[in-house]
């Protein structure tokens, strides 16, 4: 038993290793809604779509899903070159934007996103058991939502603690600067109603590493607030949410933050081929 425990973790060791050495190819422009949404609205035809990058030859790799920032505003997809040739996938979002729409519209566009990878990772070679989300600032604050709000995966029929590790990058925990502008609320006005992560507390959701910049560098109150839901978390009884926060960086902390997402990954692959 013990052998066969040893061979299955260092199977899974060698799915982030050993396809490093292996091809990656990359598809482009796919719509993650039915034909018949994309086709009847030409800003979700414009708007809806990824970027896939996988490795080639290998099945049962992890898959992370990449949400750019941008205030929700703003923003486009890409592949971040840190997590190229690593032994995953990466799935590059892009998503509605305010003004054009409103909220939650972008949240629902993001766990539509999710869906897809859900439904379809398989046919690439990706283990759909191994689906990470993650996303930097605006992608950050969709990462948390449509991970800890279960009723927007629930409209796709899946359920968000199908998703093995949530690692928002420097994200709003509380509800959105952007959703406080659309009603008129003042930035500096913090607000927590259903549209903020914190709402969504609870101890039985995914694996949540939280990492954000230096509360001194950091745009305002970011830092605090994430620790705030990391303290919630725990105080509900979550027996997995971590917060790293990158002494010396600011607001825009990916280069360091980009090897800790890979150790996540690593870590949560490895407990899992072990249990």
């Amino acid at each position: 038993m013990k052998r066969t425990l040893i061979t299955i973790l260092f199977t899974a060791i060698c799915i982030l290793t050993q396809a490093q050495k292996d091809d990656y190819t990359t598809l482009l422009n796919i719509n993650y809604y039915p034909e018949s949404e994309t086709v009847a609205d030409e800003y979700i035809k414009e708007r809806c779509v990824l970027d896939l990058y996988h490795p080639v030859d290998i099945v049962g790799f992890p898959t992370v899903v990449w949400f750019h920032g941008g205030g929700l505003t703003g923003g486009n997809k890409y592949i971040p070159e840190a997590l190229k040739e690593k032994g995953v996938a990466v799935v590059a979002v892009n998503y509605r934007l305010y003004p054009k729409i409103k909220a939650p519209v972008y949240i629902e566009d993001a766990a539509a996103a999710v869906a897809w990878v859900f439904n379809h990772i398989e046919e690439f070679g990706g283990d759909p058991d191994l689906v990470f989300v993650s996303g930097h600032s605006a992608g950050g604050y969709l990462t948390s939502m449509v991970g800890l709000d279960r009723r927007w995966l629930n409209r796709h029929d899946i359920n968000a603690n199908r998703i093995a590790g949530l690692i928002p990058f420097s994200g709003h925990t509380i509800t959105h600067f952007t959703v406080r502008t659309e009603r008129g609320i003042e930035e500096t006005q913090p607000v927590v109603d259903d549209l903020a992560p914190l709402f969504h507390v609870r101890k039985d959701a995914s694996p949540l590493l939280l990492i954000t910049g230096d509360r001194e560098m950091e745009i305002l109150g970011r830092y605090e607030e994430n620790a705030y839901l990391m303290r919630m978390m725990k105080v509900v009884g979550h027996p997995d949410t971590r917060l790293y926060e990158m002494d010396g960086y600011g607001h825009n902390m990916l280069t360091p933050a980009f090897p800790l997402l890979i150790r996540e990954i690593q870590r949560i692959v490895e407990s899992i081929h072990v249990r």
